[in-house]
């Protein structure tokens, strides 16, 4: 028979209290025993809270953010069993410290992912995480991992299929990724770390005591630089890189700009430069639809998407996230400042939404505020392109008309695409219908 019980935070080891950061379950969920109800982080570690008995969830007690200690009530379950004295036992195993790699660090890429779990897109420090239990095909047979688990992984660059889980029911623990990152980095540096990327005889980082030549001072990095870190490594060796160069005239889109501020302060957004970037970048996917695209993950057809949502990077004092504009294509210029406006606030006050980061089908990473002339920016996978822009400048052009030198103001664009689906001719084609678009504010505005 049924019965309602509460469910308390069992013992935590040393701490006072602990964060919760994610809660994996809500009101009528059914739950099996030693299913994750909720992750918590301290200072040290993560940590699963399993549930001690099955049951249907009544009620959650808890919000995302609360710190717990021992003996908190956490939510209210409709039990079909009856508890057993296991959950401490459970959490104790599974509080395992995040791990650090001392040197040789060597990261432990993502192969392409079989054919059952569907792509994501990875952004740095932002990845969204199923809710409740999910699976992985492992040799023929399904392993499971929570969140926190695929989550520690991620944060990792390894591949949950390649990963054998010691719980029941093949489940995965933090303990089985570690120790087959531990396994993958005792391999000699020849082998490809089970990355699929071929070869990877790069020699280990030598081991430097930096203090025998002065003072020094260690900084930890922050949770965004770690995660975004290891994404933009494995974007970086995924994808074959090309960067594609070019300058666009952007004297009367300037002017135009500066005419409409007016209209803009009414509306209570600040029109930048970007704005007008993201609708012109717009106009050339539709022209260039290979740009809007994603590989799939056999690798073997491209995924065309009819949809126009524009990532772009925002500074933030953690480290760069990208907030991305939905539905650009029917919006005006006023409308999209609007939204960059309110996104931009949200990340540096870290409050942007998971969704808020997802969608994205291009990327624009625009430096122009800060300065430099080019760079070559990486690319978002699994977006196929990153459109990235430096400081304009005043320059002499040539006017073949008059025969005389003018001062233009010209903007430097650095478009990098992955060669495995956009080639040199397209990139060079997407970058002058991008010039031809900016320098003409009524094709822009069509």
């Amino acid at each position: 028979m049924s019965n309602l019980k509460d469910v308390l935070v069992p013992d935590i080891g040393n701490f006072d209290s602990v964060d919760v950061i994610e809660i994996l379950v809500k009101a009528g969920d059914t739950i099996a025993k030693d299913d994750s109800l909720i992750t918590v982080e301290s200072d040290k570690a993560s940590m699963d809270i399993p549930a001690p008995f099955a049951g249907v969830v009544k009620e959650v007690k808890i919000k995302v953010g609360d710190k717990i200690a021992q003996g908190h009530l956490l939510l209210t379950l409709e039990a079909v069993e009856m508890a057993v004295p296991a959950a401490a036992a459970v959490l104790a195993s599974s509080a395992t410290p995040v791990l650090t790699v001392e040197a040789p660090k060597v990261a432990i890429p993502e192969p392409s992912r079989p054919a059952a779990e569907p792509p994501q897109k990875i952004q740095p420090a932002h990845q969204p995480l199923p809710v409740g239990e999910s699976a992985v095909v492992n040799g023929g047979t399904l392993s499971h991992a929570s969140p926190s688990v695929r989550k520690f992984a991620r944060e990792l660059g390894v591949n949950l299929a390649l990963v054998k889980g010691s719980a029941a029911k093949n489940r995965i623990l933090e303990s089985d990724v570690q120790a087959f990152v531990k396994n993958e980095l005792a391999k000699p540096r020849s082998e490809n770390m089970g990355a699929g990327l071929g070869s990877l005889a790069t020699l280990p980082m030598p081991v430097i005591d930096f203090s025998q030549f002065g003072d020094i001072e260690t900084k930890p990095l922050s949770r965004i630089k770690k995660i975004s870190g290891a994404n933009l490594h494995r974007n970086w060796v995924t994808a074959p890189h090309v960067t594609q160069f070019d300058e666009a005239d952007i004297t009367d889109l300037e002017e135009f700009r500066k005419s409409m501020m007016k209209d803009a302060e009414k509306r209570g957004v600040k029109l930048t430069l970007l704005a007008f970037l993201i609708k012109a970048s717009v106009n050339a996917l539709k022209a260039y639809p290979n740009f809007n695209s994603s590989l799939a993950p056999d690798g073997d057809s491209l995924i065309l998407k009819n949809y126009f949502n524009i990532g772009f990077a925002c500074d933030t004092p953690d480290g760069l996230v990208v907030p991305v504009v939905k539905d650009v294509q029917s919006k005006d210029v006023l409308a999209i400042a609007a939204d960059l406006g309110e996104l931009s606030t949200k990340a540096r006050e870290r409050k942007l939404k998971i969704e808020e980061m997802q969608g994205g089908c291009f990327t624009i990473s625009s430096l122009g505020g800060i300065g430099g002339t080019m760079f070559t920016p990486i690319i978002n996978c699994p977006e196929v392109a990153i459109l990235g822009v430096s400081r304009s400048s005043m320059q002499p052009v040539y006017n073949a008309e008059s025969k005389e030198f003018e001062p233009r103001l010209i903007l430097p664009m650095s478009l990098s695409y992955d060669h495995r689906v956009v080639d040199g001719a397209d990139g060079a084609r997407f970058t002058s219908h991008m010039r031809m678009m900016l320098s003409d504010v009524r094709r822009l505005l069509l």
